[in-house]
């Protein structure tokens, strides 16, 4: 048996449901498929997109990683992403610093169809035309924003709630639903990485999981990672008090959301020593950060089969 929670990242999303089956599929593709269903696995989505974008969306080929022409490929949305409006200095610092992460351009310079390459951080570093990596980072940052500083949004005609308490609940009440079953693993994605790691350090009582996979994960970014204070610490950012197992971390170099810290092995140490085990992985196409491009990597699968305790031949 076994059950998988997971949690998806940034931008908008197809339907919940239609996402979980999506993820599902993706680990049964290819070489070495991990069939989930046919395995008695049980699966749920902490789905959280609906609280940001006011309607699904529902390019499902983009959402497989089989469409790399047009901007839905990157996880984002057709729909024109206003930034984040910082509500005092301390949150305008945030923005900026991680800003400055992504690229070293000016708002005016990205306006511009193809903006002078000024260095080869972030961004820049990511072949991709700049359209999409405008898009991405307007994305990016408002989705970080509201999670990590709880940002009140309402994204369409209802009444606006704060995001980050929003989405805990949800993560809370998925770790405690009835079908969950033992071994119990977390499998996360981009910002649902530290959506998961922010519920299972910081949320009083929230519910143990046997083991925890990190895909994609901004985790290793300083202004990140300082915001998931009081918790994390530079010697035991661990999650040793609800993970009684393995973490395993899965990066590509050139997925712009993990790629300028790949590895979250030295920043979150358990009493001082290197637990995570983090894994290099190199995904198709352009758009490299795609859920479903890592779901389908081999070495996932392998640690994923560990955690739920299936030998190769099951």
């Amino acid at each position: 048996m076994g059950h998988i929670t997971f949690v998806h990242g940034m931008g908008n999303k197809p339907r919940g449901e239609d996402l979980r089956r999506l993820w599902g599929r993706a680990l049964a593709d290819g070489d070495e498929p991990l069939p989930l269903a046919d395995l008695g696995v049980t699966t749920r989505m902490v789905y959280w997109a609906d609280l940001l974008y006011p309607e699904p969306d529902n390019n499902i080929a983009a959402y497989e990683g089989l469409q790399e022409d047009n901007a839905d490929a990157i996880d984002a949305s057709s729909v024109e992403i206003a930034p984040p409006t910082a509500r005092n200095g301390e949150e305008a610092k945030f923005l900026q610093a991680l800003r400055d992460k992504m690229t070293t351009l000016s708002d005016a310079e990205l306006d511009f169809d193809s903006p002078p390459e000024k260095s080869d951080i972030g961004l820049e570093r990511v072949p991709l035309p700049w359209f999409i990596k405008k898009q991405f980072l307007a994305v990016f940052l408002r989705d970080v924003y509201y999670y990590l500083f709880d940002g009140e949004f309402a994204p369409g005609a209802g009444e606006p709630v704060h995001i980050q308490r929003t989405v805990r609940k949800r993560f809370v009440d998925a770790l405690n639903a009835a079908e969950v079953s033992r071994p119990h693993v977390v499998v996360s994605h981009s910002l649902g990485t530290v959506i998961a790691y922010d519920c299972l350090k910081r949320v009083p009582g929230c519910p143990k999981i046997d083991a925890l996979l990190t895909i994609g994960s901004p985790l290793g970014i300083d202004e990140i990672r300082d915001k998931l204070q009081p918790g994390w610490t530079e010697n035991d950012g661990f999650l040793g008090e609800t993970v009684s197992g393995q973490w395993a971390n899965l990066y590509d170099l050139l997925d712009p959301v993990c790629g300028l810290v790949p590895g979250l092995a030295r920043d979150f140490l358990r009493n001082g020593s290197l637990v995570v085990e983090d894994t290099a992985v190199t995904n198709d196409g352009a758009w490299r950060h795609s859920a479903t491009k890592y779901l389908r990597q081999p070495a996932l699968r392998e640690k994923l089969r560990q955690m739920l305790q299936f030998g190769q031949g099951s």
